[in-house]
C-alpha cells in the first residue's frame, strides 16, 4: 500500500510538522523554569490597592520648585535632593528593580549627610534599572519613579 503524494496531503503534512515545532516549544517553555513566567510582582494585587496614594505622592513630587534628580555618573547613581531642604529630616527608601532577574532588586534607606545619595556603580550591573525612590520630608510624602539603562 502506498500514500499517493499530492498537493493535499504535502500541505496536511507540512501543517502537522509546523504544530509539532510550536507545540514543543510551549511546551519547553512551561516546563522549563528558565523560563519563569509568574507575575512581575509577587504581590501584584497588594500593589493595586496603593494605585491612588502613589499617584498622589508622583503629583506632589511632580509639582515640587525644585525637583529631585537622578544622575548616572561612573561612580554610580547620584540623586539630589534640592539643596534648600534639611538632609536630617529626608527620611525614605530607594528601591532599584530589575526587569530581567528580580534576585538582583535591591532597596538603599535614605541617610544623607548632604543633599546627595549615592547608589554605588558596585551595587549595579548594566542593563535596565527601575527605581522608584520614595521618602518623606516635613510630614509629606512623596514618590519618583524612573528608568535608567546602566552601560
Amino acid at each position: 500500500m502506498s500514500i499517493k503524494w499530492n498537493w493535499g496531503t504535502g500541505i496536511v503534512i507540512a501543517f502537522s510538522l509546523f504544530m509539532s515545532f510550536i507545540l514543543y516549544f510551549v511546551l519547553k517553555v512551561q516546563t522549563d523554569h528558565q523560563y519563569d513566567n509568574d507575575l512581575v510582582a509577587a504581590d501584584y494585587y497588594k500593589r493595586e490597592a496603593t494605585v491612588q496614594t502613589e499617584l498622589n505622592q508622583e503629583t506632589k513630587a511632580a509639582h515640587m520648585a525644585t525637583q529631585v534628580q537622578i544622575h548616572q555618573q561612573t561612580t554610580g547613581i547620584l540623586i539630589d535632593f534640592p539643596a534648600s531642604w534639611d538632609p536630617s529630616k529626608i527620611h525614605g527608601i530607594v528601591s532599584l528593580y530589575r526587569p530581567s532577574d528580580e534576585k538582583l532588586d535591591f532597596t538603599v534607606p535614605i541617610a544623607c549627610a548632604d543633599t546627595h545619595l549615592l547608589i554605588p556603580r558596585s551595587r549595579l550591573l548594566g542593563g535596565r534599572w527601575d527605581i522608584t525612590i520614595t521618602w518623606e520630608y516635613m510630614g509629606t510624602d512623596f514618590l519618583k519613579k524612573e528608568a535608567i539603562y546602566i552601560e
